[in-house]
């Protein structure tokens, strides 16, 4: 049997796992409690507002202080786990998600609350590159790896329903805190599953880290995201301290490159980021991830606060999208082949910015299946297939000893928008809202909110059309681009 260079070279195990789709299961399990975890986050959070006296300025800590966390050590968390071994790594960062989950559920303050919130990023960057990439490593033929993917998608769009139903069933039935504890019993049997049915894989190679290259990258999107809710918060951007942040971002990350270029060693080897098409992939990733996390924490209030909504209705309400994602990651993936995942992409983001865009009529008379159903299955449908094609053309021709890296590439830019989406809306939602000035009664209230909302969708839409400008200019793969 013939055995290519890149697996003697980069895998200690065979190419070819009989196992690989009871692994599939447990590394796209591992990736839904991420998914999970956000949209329980969502759900409990004007709760937790209420409760701990959160400020509206700083509630949205308790998704940026885990988004930083998560984004900044992803590609250091992709490297350990090429290097140790993507199994190990994956156990490790679900036993540690588990303990931070448990540690963020004790929390009498805000501040405890997001301490845990940024541990279960740190020991997420570890396990969620390492899931995505075994799938890589497992499904070496096209036919496969776009099933695998669907597959993968459909998970994630499942984490997104269950996370909504069993954020809204334990904040209005067992308190809100019970959506830190959850976590950890997913995490245990995840991890108890993986010692079972994961076969170990790792690049070969000196093992050496990159840590200047990590602190730059970690202390760089720190800052930038501080920079912004920093901003949001009413210092406003022209401020000296959001300025000073900003500035800091920016010579940090350009330092980070500058120390890439030049180590033996790289934490981001700059061959996974050059290629043009997968450059796209990951500038579309922060976009899409920007406007959709932003897009789900406002319509969380609209929900909760206009229409009001428990929090049980409220997880119900957001079901249509998740249906939507499920019912076209587990559908459509024949049309990858058929069609090519570009299309796919291109098809897709414009469905879920014409849903964008029919927010932007709400009113304060507005109901939830004139208003907001259509949005829900809209987007829905068009970020499954965006989220269908993108692995495909972000992981395709690269490099087994990569794979890891690269997954956390794909990763930190999601997580980058996620935490840079909440906090640049929340500027948008403040402003609108303070121009019109001080409310005196409940009504004129909930009408300013409504204006607010309607200039952070517009807002949303604005980052899934840069995205859709990103996908369209950078990326030139049509057919085919499974291939591995």
């Amino acid at each position: 049997m013939k055995t290519t260079n890149a697996d003697t070279a980069s895998l200690t195990a065979p190419a070819l796992d009989p196992k690989r789709w009871l692994a599939l299961v447990v590394s796209s399990v591992a990736t839904l409690m991420v998914v999970l975890d956000v949209s329980i986050v969502n759900i409990a959070l004007p709760h937790a507002q209420s409760d701990l006296g959160m400020t509206d300025a700083n509630r949205q800590w308790m998704i940026t202080a885990y988004a930083p966390a998560f984004g900044g050590l992803l590609l250091l968390g992709g490297r350990i786990a090429d290097f140790i071994g993507r199994k190990r790594a994956l156990t490790i960062g679900l036993l540690g998600f588990a303990a931070a989950s448990a540690l963020g559920g004790m929390t009498p303050e805000p501040i405890t609350l997001f301490a845990g919130r940024a541990l279960q990023g740190a020991f997420a960057a570890l396990f969620a590159p390492a899931a995505l990439s075994l799938i890589t490593v497992a499904f070496t033929d096209s036919g496969e790896r776009s099933k695998a993917f669907g597959i993968y998608g459909a998970f994630q769009g499942a984490g997104g329903a269950v996370g909504l139903l069993l954020g809204g069933t334990l904040t209005e039935y067992a308190g809100w805190i019970w959506c830190m504890y959850i976590n950890v019993p997913i995490a245990l049997a995840t991890a108890l599953a993986a010692r079972y049915v994961v076969r170990e894989s790792r690049a070969a190679g000196t093992r050496r880290y990159d840590v200047p290259g990590a602190l730059l990258a970690t202390g760089g999107l720190v800052a930038l995201v501080h920079g912004f809710t920093q901003a949001s918060e009413g210092a406003g951007w022209s401020a000296p301290a959001t300025i000073a942040l900003l500035a800091t971002a920016v010579l940090l990350l350009t330092a980070f490159v500058a120390v890439e270029r030049r180590t033996a060693h790289p934490l981001l080897p700059l061959r996974v980021v050059i290629d043009r098409n997968r450059a796209g992939v990951y500038l579309a990733y922060l976009l899409i991830g920007a406007g959709m996390f932003g897009m789900n924490l406002f319509m969380t209030y609209f929900l909760q606060v206009n229409l009001g909504y428990t929090p049980l209705l409220t997880g119900f309400a957001f079901l249509p999208f998740s249906i939507g994602v499920i019912t076209t990651t587990t559908l459509a993936p024949p049309l990858v082949g058929r069609f090519g995942p570009k299309v796919l992409m291109t098809g897709g983001i414009p469905l879920a910015i014409a849903g964008l865009l029919w927010l932007t009529r709400l009113d304060p008379a507005s109901g939830y299946v004139t208003a907001v159903l259509p949005t829900q299955l809209l987007v829905g449908v068009g970020v499954g297939l965006f989220h269908l094609s993108g692995p495909n053309i972000a992981l395709s021709g690269i490099a087994p000893g990569d794979a890891g890296v690269a997954s956390a590439a794909l990763n930190t830019s999601q997580q980058v928008g996620a935490a840079l989406g909440p906090a640049l809306l929340n500027t948008f939602y403040l402003a609108a809202v303070a121009d019109l000035g001080t409310a005196h009664t409940t009504a004129a209230r909930l009408s300013s909110y409504v204006h607010g909302y309607r200039v952070a969708f517009a807002a949303s839409a604005v980052l899934f059309v840069l995205a859709l400008t990103a996908v369209t200019c950078l990326i030139r793969s049509h057919r085919n681009t499974a291939t591995a």
